[in-house]
């Protein structure tokens, strides 16, 4: 098992990685102390990993949550159903919430644990690549609205984020490309050596090889986890983690979050954010070529049909980095070199737009 931590003083926590962690039921012991425990999961992976973590809690007094599966599903009413939970079980301020499943699960559930009686706590049990190398950790909770992605939620960090990377195993291979797209984000924006890395051992990541699959866990938790930090509450460097999201939150709330997974639209958006820098004057075309590559030998799409650059723009402008009524964009000056601007020429993101929708 590989820990890391998240440092930030009384309120660090560990990231515990490793293969069938879920079977060590010490682990969820020692990190969740509380008497009562709410296990959050949904219709997909309840099946398969639900029993085994409320095993592990017993004799704890444990109650389940099945939420349907989606993005689509991100919902206040969603988290309103685990409020309605809580407190029909009467549970305390002293209880604890787990998240159990991707990243639509951990927000939710790590919202509804944030707002109940004003902050429970809750840890993270991620069963997606995606979430395990990127949503679980850094306490970003909340869920989406129509006219934007995650605008309604709060920080609240977790007590613990347990990565058992057996959970991979079952891992839908389209799910398993979408977490991918987070993976390269890390390179591209501070790490070009693990860029390269992934360019050489995409295959094997793509094949399920378990050491690989651990290698860019590990990486970029330890990525991120040295981010957040020290910027917590995304004041500063933190907003270097949006690498693409700008554009790959437009494209999920303009299709209604029903189209595109996650970790599919942040790949489209990781393209448009190259492409945009070298608009800008920024990037090489070269470079640009190496992550459209990588891109596409992830089987992420490169152009996203069906919304048009009117569209995209308009959810654009609803995206939470907008200051003063402009739109904050992560910019590449080389990979491996990231950086937070509203600084571009308003035609470079209107030829971005135009050239990656319709």
């Amino acid at each position: 098992m590989n820990t890391l931590k998240v440092e930030l003083g009384s309120r660090s926590y560990p990231i515990l990685i490793g293969e069938g962690l879920l079977g060590r039921r010490e682990l969820l012991g020692q990190h969740v102390p509380a008497r009562d425990v709410l296990v959050v999961s949904n219709a997909i992976v309840a099946p398969l990993y639900l029993d085994a973590v409320s095993e592990s809690l017993r004799p704890r007094r444990v109650v389940e949550a099945v939420l349907p599966d989606g993005e689509a599903h991100k919902t206040l009413a969603n988290v309103a159903r685990l409020l309605d939970v809580l407190v029909a079980n009467r549970f305390g301020r002293d209880c604890a919430v787990i998240a159990l499943g991707g990243g639509v699960v951990g927000d939710m559930a790590g919202f509804a644990a944030a707002c109940y009686q004003r902050g429970v706590s809750y840890a993270q049990v991620p069963t997606t690549l995606l979430a395990q190398v990127d949503s679980s950790v850094g306490g970003k909770t909340g869920v989406n609205h129509p006219a934007g992605k995650n605008l309604i939620g709060a920080f609240h960090q977790p007590s613990v984020v347990l990565t058992d990377t057996r959970t991979l195993a079952t891992l839908p291979a389209r799910e398993l490309r979408a977490g991918l797209a987070e993976v390269i984000k890390y390179g591209l924006i501070c790490d070009a050596a693990f860029f390269g890395w992934l360019e050489t051992h995409l295959d094997e990541l793509l094949a399920g090889d378990p050491a690989a699959l651990a290698h860019v866990i590990r990486r970029s938790c330890e990525i991120k986890a040295e981010i957040v930090g020290r910027d917590e509450r995304e004041q500063a460097d933190r907003a270097l983690l949006n690498l693409g999201h700008t554009f790959g939150h437009a494209v999920e709330s303009a299709t209604g979050y029903t189209q595109w997974l996650h970790g599919e639209a942040v790949g489209a958006g990781l393209l448009m954010a190259a492409a945009m820098s070298c608009e800008c004057g920024l990037l090489s075309e070269s470079e640009v070529a190496r992550i459209r590559r990588l891109i596409g030998r992830s089987g992420l799409p490169e152009k996203i049909e069906g919304v048009t650059p009117q569209a995209a723009l308009e959810h654009m402008r609803m995206d939470k980095k907008v200051q003063g009524g402009r739109i904050r964009l992560v910019l590449l000056r080389k990979i491996g070199d990231a950086f937070v601007t509203a600084d571009y020429a308003e035609a470079a993101l209107s030829r971005t737009l135009q050239a990656h929708f319709g």
